[in-house]
């Protein structure tokens, strides 16, 4: 694809002397060359096809056209999971999220002018820190992948060592997030093995692995597969004794029922908060968990935003503030811990509404819940010749592996998708050990229904 350049009369840097020049500055010869690290796969490579301008009603009448394809989850079951998933929101998430005060209100710097999100986001830090049993929460990141890319950064800072230590089965998607953050001070990840049987971090492995050079090693519980770890407390241990961070990945609708990471030693928590009150849209937005323990210099180390509470001058009132706001971008420039120029506060605010609602009982009913439709899907696919279900001999919460015996596992999904059934996550192209498989999520919008119209379709697939 040729580069080509269209001046604009009210676009600086447009012109073609302005446009060589910077190209120069980045030592590049194409615009193209930015984009090297894109797959070739998802570059266009012809030109594109343009009919020509619309009249607004043809523009509106084209895309619906275009819109009409689309089936939502209204219209069909979806058992897809692996990093966004489909929970319910109660109604009154969507009322107060939209509130104007709320909805408009950007970015919170001006105590004066934003003492109701500034509150909202006081909520949200101090709701989740009780959850997760941990100290500091910040207000916000992106996504679980940024979080966890963040703390990676942390963990430099409060070390000066450049390894971070993954098991196999962590989300490729956060692994690679985690890369493309780390990448550029010089650090690297190094993989530990998890047991085929099992999934449980193999120990030995993880103790060959931790060297004076770690500066973290992350867990994922739920594992990214749906399976439980259950060696929490050795990870932890091993890690300290390194003097490494241990950084735990969470999905916070499992810590009605599970041990949260605060009470087995994680120093720094990263997770994904979008089931709490937030859709599933085209993927986002999302809601990045990242939390760590009340050391000063680990909570400087973070990036993002901490609201802290304190009086008016008077002591007469409460009053909200943004706090530490040395360690960002808009003070320090350059040397901000990080580039983040903005957060999810809206979606924050959701989640605070979202945990405020159910309550403590209520997470630990939602938990519950999932866990026994997770058990319940879990026993009708094992009732079908042809798959093993799971993969790992171990307690699974909401989501599950399915192996499919002597059949392409796109195939069965392609097919699922014939009779309005979004079977779940191909996993072959993630993981090829795991052979024809995919990841299958249940919550609690999954009905019993739903679960046995999924295997009894799937069982007559497969005959």
């Amino acid at each position: 694809m040729k580069d080509k350049v269209f001046p604009h009369p009210f676009i600086a840097n447009s012109t073609i002397t302005d446009w060589k020049g910077m190209l120069r500055a980045l030592k590049v010869e194409s615009i193209q060359d930015l984009y090297s690290d894109i797959p070739t796969k998802f570059v266009l490579k012809r030109e594109l096809n343009l009919t020509g301008s619309f009249s607004e009603l043809e523009t509106y009448k084209h895309v619906s056209r275009i819109l009409s394809r689309n089936i939502s989850y209204n219209d069909m079951s979806v058992f897809l999971g692996a990093g966004a998933w489909l929970h319910y929101i109660p109604a009154a998430v969507s009322e107060i999220v939209s509130r104007s005060e709320f909805l408009t209100s950007y970015t919170q710097y001006q105590p004066e002018a934003s003492q109701g999100m500034l509150m909202a986001l006081f909520e949200y830090q101090s709701l989740v820190t009780e959850l997760l049993e941990i100290d500091v929460v910040n207000a916000s990141m992106y996504d679980w992948a940024t979080a966890l890319g963040e703390a990676g950064r942390m963990s430099k800072r409060l070390t000066g060592r450049s390894e971070v230590v993954i098991p196999r089965f962590t989300s490729p998607d956060r692994s690679a997030v985690l890369q493309t953050y780390i990448d550029p001070i010089g650090m690297r990840m190094v993989e530990v093995a998890q047991s085929r049987e099992d999934g449980q971090i193999v120990l030995e492995n993880l103790k060959e692995k931790v060297t004076s050079d770690t500066a973290a090693v992350y867990l994922e519980n739920p594992s990214y597969l749906g399976f439980l770890e259950n060696q929490v407390d050795a990870v932890a241990e091993i890690s300290h004794d390194a003097g490494a961070v241990f950084i735990v990945g969470v999905d916070p609708t499992s810590l009605g029922i599970i041990r949260p990471p605060g009470d087995y030693g994680a120093d720094i928590v990263v997770g994904e908060g979008q089931p709490f009150g937030n859709p599933v849209n085209f993927g986002g937005p999302l809601l990045g968990i990242l939390a760590c323990k009340s050391d000063i210099k680990m909570i400087r180390a973070m990036p993002g935003r901490i609201i802290g509470m304190t009086t008016t001058l008077d002591e007469m009132q409460r009053a909200f503030v943004m706090s530490l706001q040395t360690r960002e971008q808009h003070i320090r420039r350059g040397e901000a811990n990080s580039n983040i120029c903005t957060n999810n506060a809206l979606s924050a605010l959701a989640s605070a509404v979202y945990l405020s609602l159910l309550g403590k009982s209520g997470i630990r009913e939602l938990s519950e819940h999932i866990l026994a439709k997770t058990k319940y899907a879990i026993k009708k696919f094992n009732s079908i010749d042809g798959v093993d279900v799971p993969l790992f001999k171990a307690p699974h919460f909401k989501e599950f592996t399915v192996r499919f015996k002597g059949r392409q596992a796109n195939d069965v999904l392609r097919e699922l998708l014939e009779h309005k059934i979004c079977g779940g996550k191909l996993l072959a192209p993630e993981f090829p050990e795991l052979g024809e498989s995919v990841l299958v999520c249940v919550t609690e919008l999954h009905s019993k229904q739903q679960i046995d119209n999924y295997v009894d379709t799937l069982d007559q697939l497969l005959r």
